[in-house]
């Protein structure tokens, strides 16, 4: 990573006509005050998930207790136009041993220079527009363990240079080491069965993890629409699960493709209406497919005489592939409410369900927050199915319903 940091400070000198930035002069009064200036905050939290249904497997609990701490540093210097952060997380959990982790979502060192900004090190970077799946949202691996929803993510090694031009932000992204996705583990609730082994992933890349992906996005505001345009090469975030006996049981082993991905993220904002899609052409050597998501979002401002904002949320899921979807979203409605309560707690709710148009199965999803005083954060989440069948990747989850209870302490 050391080298790869000094050839970006190089070409960003190169492309500016600024010094390189491998031996920054520190401002005159001196290191110390650099990091006196920079800012500490972050998280820890405790939370219990609670599953009122009887475990499928003997090794699986009614409950776990978890507790979670992530601190955030960062420090800038050079009137602002350079950054070092770090941000590294921690997750104990009494059930299971696959959920008890760390990772460092980021350490990085930014630089801009006039319409450019550099970046090496490990970051979160999130495309996507629609609520309830991110089709496009390639460069970091989901932490899978963190929670189902697919919304954590792990920290991406990477460089990364952002021009700003008068038609678009152009972003390019070299990232030189894989992370494979986690799964819960045996004693793990929300998991698969037979178990997903991660000590043996497969690659389809001779260079394994350490395969060198790429990718290119464009992005602009036009008018009353944001959009972006991408081209993703190199190893599929999302892998493929295929059984194995080799090992004297049944798992399933996760296998890494190689694929090309372009992809389009759309929104335009039509007064209260917000319309949504995101869609995507991956090419690999197994199966060639088209996937997209879109709908909109409709927002009823001041709800009856209150302060208030309810919001409707419509989407429909496609995949090409069909019952062979990795996602199991190949043909589904989401439907979703959103409240916005606008008081000085910040209370907000989303509720929505996912329904498979051809299996009938249903997902339904409610989250709620609420701040306790300035630096308390108390949190609800309920996830549950319906109607599910052994034909649903759903059929997974039909004993793991829960209600999950979060008090987050905020600095």
């Amino acid at each position: 990573m050391a080298r790869s940091a000094l050839a970006l400070a190089i070409s960003l000198s190169l492309l500016t006509g600024a010094r390189p930035a491998v031996g920054v002069t520190m401002p005159e009064a001196g290191f110390g005050a650099v990091i006196d200036r920079g800012e500490w905050s972050g998280y820890i939290s405790i939370d219990a998930r609670l599953f009122p249904k009887s475990p499928e497997f003997p090794s699986q609990k009614d409950q776990d207790f978890s507790l979670a701490l992530k601190p955030e540093y960062f420090v800038d210097w050079d009137s602002g136009d350079q950054r070092f952060a770090v941000s590294p997380f921690f997750r104990y959990d009494t059930a299971d041993n696959q959920r008890t982790h760390a990772d460092i979502r980021e350490l990085y060192w930014q630089i801009e220079r006039g319409r450019w900004i550099g970046k090496a090190g490990i970051d979160v970077v999130f495309w996507g527009v629609t609520e309830s799946q991110h089709l496009v949202d390639i460069i970091n691996q989901t932490d899978l363990v963190e929670n189902i929803d697919g919304e954590e993510k792990l920290g991406q090694p990477m460089l990364n240079v952002d021009y700003l031009s008068d038609h678009g932000t152009w972003q390019l992204y070299m990232l030189p080491y894989f992370r494979e996705r986690t799964f819960p583990g045996k004693h793990g609730r929300l998991r698969t069965d037979p178990e997903v082994d991660t000590r043996n992933p497969q690659y389809e890349s001779g260079s394994k993890e350490q395969h060198i992906d790429l990718a290119l996005r464009w992005s602009q505001h036009l008018g009353d629409w944001d959009i972006g345009l991408a081209h993703f090469s190199g190893t599929s975030r999302e892998p493929y699960l295929n059984p194995d006996a080799s090992q004297g049981g049944l798992d399933l082993l996760p296998l890494y493709v190689q694929i090309d991905q372009t992809s389009l993220d759309a929104q335009a904002t039509k007064g209260a209406w917000l319309w949504k899609l995101e869609a995507i052409y991956n090419h690999n050597t197994l199966e060639d497919y088209v996937a997209y998501v879109g709908g909109f979002e409709r927002t009823s401002f001041g709800v009856a005489g209150s302060n208030a904002d309810l919001g409707v949320l419509l989407e429909y899921h496609y995949d090409e592939r069909g019952d062979e979807a990795t996602n199991g979203l190949q043909s589904d409605v989401y439907l979703g409410l959103r409240l916005t309560a606008n008081d000085l707690p910040g209370t907000m709710a989303l509720a929505g369900v996912l329904y498979d148009t051809d299996t009938q199965a249903v997902f339904g999803n409610i989250e709620a927050s609420r701040r306790l005083g300035e630096n308390w954060t108390l949190a609800l989440e309920l996830r549950f199915t319906t109607n599910t069948d052994e034909k649903d990747n759903l059929y997974f989850f039909r004993s793991d319903d829960y209600l999950g209870v979060e008090l987050t302490r905020h600095f």
